[in-house]
């Protein structure tokens, strides 16, 4: 493929004249300084308030966070001696630690590597020994894994955060208190070989020296590696996308181009989704802070109720979240007699969200979920619905400013316009590539464009919809069968909670539908059945569609982000056929 030219851009003429159709000037030259300049502008606001589930929070204001990440910064660079590009990982869930830490660790000019809290010991000893982690920020919670997982890695020196740090004293000690002697989820912090230190002694220490920070971030350009953001959470062996200062940087700028219009001073984000994910650490983390609003962070939203407090609490005008999430929020009575009164708006992104979901949401709260498309691989905003009157449910929207997509077939010829074919990107936010795998980056970034695997169709005012991820296609007898066209359709059934859909082999077509689904207990009527599945499936669908075999559960595996993972459900059938 070759870069497209503006002629082959059919979403321009759909931006509209509240998004311009070329990116600005690039406003920073490194995260570091996006952050000094926010907190320097922004200082009296709030910044960060972080609410447990019985309501309980402590918050930071701009100029709080920006002199504790220079304090941050000044510990890693003095006390760890770390050099410049050392990797530094984050473990911790929302809470007002992260923020602190990770601008602390851009402002030291070393390399951030986002870690999931709840990986196992083997997850963690691969991405730490894989990207040759020198400091690890862990969440108290969790110490005990330490022991099986810091001598077998390179790590030099370990940082311990808790959920309810910087809260005020009293809301902090009941917190521990709870979590200690209730729930008995503090464990001792063990002998590891190397020092360990609490978040509050690191920022004592760094700020004993009174360096000025920006000796370390000023020589940093767009160029510089960011961070390494591992994929792998729903195929494959993790591996670190490497993502520059300037991909972020571009990606931010990207997502307020199509946004921005519908912010305002007071915008308030409701941050559920963990911030070590992309998705999460672009539009809700590094946008939101840059315009200088107030994120509501949420330390862990399952069950679901643990956002009651906030929501009812906050003036909540944008929520971020994924289908599952959106699906929860509104089949819970205290959201649905209760919605957040002031939302603008709400964006989707992560897995396809369901058309009847977007409408339940639209019915509940009287606003939009804007779903967009993205992929680690671009730091990760590809697309976004615009708001207001253009915006087409059930499509991802849009191509950002400054960035071109083609659509393939398997030879790599483009397809013809409204077929489905894989998506390919070309953007300022494009990786660079997976961190020490060659191979790897070769088959995913070719001539540019990251390759991304999914199957969408563009309509001819280029407004795209994601068909489903091509490796989840089902054939059956000759025919493409999409899994996301099937989950669609069980959503639309009021006895079903969650559905996934995957293909499982049979000897007379080769491959067969079968779907996996959770009852709605809430649901008054009948009870859910195979046979009503298969009978409501019937009506919305062609008879190869529809699934062979019905599967009734009490819960779907699910991804960090509550993205359904079919892989785990590809794995239990290969198990099945295993033991047969």
């Amino acid at each position: 493929m070759t870069s497209s030219g503006t002629h082959a851009r059919p979403w321009l003429k759909a931006y509209g004249d509240d998004i311009e159709t070329e990116l600005p000037a690039p406003r920073h030259a490194s995260l570091a300084e996006m952050a000094h300049t926010a907190c320097d502008r922004f200082a009296e606001r709030t910044a960060f308030t972080c609410v447990v589930p019985n309501g309980m929070n402590g918050s930071l204001s701009y100029a709080q966070v920006g002199a504790m990440s220079d304090a941050f910064a000044a510990f890693l660079r003095i006390d760890c001696d770390l050099d410049p590009g050392d990797r530094v990982a984050v473990q911790l869930p929302n809470s007002l630690p992260y923020p602190v830490v990770v601008l602390g660790v851009f402002k030291a000019g070393c390399v951030l590597v986002n870690t999931n809290p709840l990986y196992t010991r083997s997850e963690m000893l691969h991405q730490f020994t894989d990207a040759e982690v020198k400091v690890l920020v862990i969440v108290d919670m969790f110490a005990d894994k330490l022991t099986d997982v810091v001598p077998k890695t390179g790590i030099e020196r370990v940082v311990l955060a808790g959920v309810p740090e910087f809260f005020p004293r009293v809301p902090e000690f009941i917190v521990r208190t709870v979590q200690k002697v209730w729930n008995r989820n503090l464990p001792p912090v063990p002998e590891i070989g190397v020092p360990v230190t609490r978040i509050r002694a690191a920022l004592a220490a760094g700020r004993k020296h009174k360096a000025d920070p920006r000796q370390w971030w000023q020589g940093l350009t767009r160029r510089n590696l960011a961070l390494l953001q591992y994929t792998g959470g729903t195929t494959g062996v993790a591996k670190g996308a490497m993502l520059s200062h300037g991909a972020m940087l571009a990606n931010v700028d990207q997502v307020l181009a199509m946004g921005k219009a519908y912010m305002d001073p007071g915008t308030c984000v409701l941050t559920a989704l963990p911030l070590y994910h992309i998705f999460a650490f672009t539009a809700n983390f590094l946008s939101f802070f840059d315009i200088g609003a107030r994120n509501v962070l949420i330390p862990s939203p399952r069950p679901v109720q643990n956002l009651q407090r906030a929501i009812e609490n906050y003036p909540i005008t944008w929520i971020t979240g994924v289908n599952t999430l959106f699906n929860a929020l509104t089949n819970e009575e205290w959201f649905t007699a209760h919605p957040p009164k002031y939302l603008v708006a709400a964006i989707a992104g992560g897995t396809a969200l369901h058309a009847a979901v977007a409408r339940r949401w639209l019915d509940v709260t009287g606003t939009p979920v804007a779903e967009g498309y993205g992929l680690t691989e671009c730091a990760p905003v590809v697309s976004f619905n615009p708001m207001g009157a253009r915006s087409r449910p059930g499509s991802i929207g849009l191509p950002v400013p400054g960035t071109d997509v083609a659509l393939v077939d398997d030879d790599d010829a483009p397809v013809d316009a409204g077929k489905p074919g894989e998506l390919i990107v070309k953007g300022p936010q494009n990786m660079d590539g997976y961190w020490r795998r060659p191979e790897d980056t070769e088959s995913t970034l070719r001539s540019g464009w990251v390759y991304t695997g999914d199957v969408a169709t563009m309509d001819e005012d280029g407004y795209l919809t994601i068909v489903d991820r091509k490796k989840d296609m089902v054939l059956v007898s000759g025919f493409n069968v999409y899994p996301n066209e099937i989950e669609d359709a069980l959503a639309r059934l009021d006895a079903v909670l969650e559905a996934a859909v995957i293909g499982i082999p049979d000897e007379a077509t080769g491959e067969a539908v079968r779907a996996y689904v959770v009852p709605n207990p809430d649901h008054v009527g009948e009870p859910l059945t195979r046979e009503a599945v298969i009978k409501h499936c019937r009506t919305l669908l062609a008879s190869y569609k529809v699934p062979r075999s019905v599967i009734i559960r009490d819960e779907l595996p699910k991804s960090p982000i509550g993205k359904i993972l079919r892989k785990d459900l590809k794995a239990e059938v290969r198990r099945e056929r295993e033991s047969a």
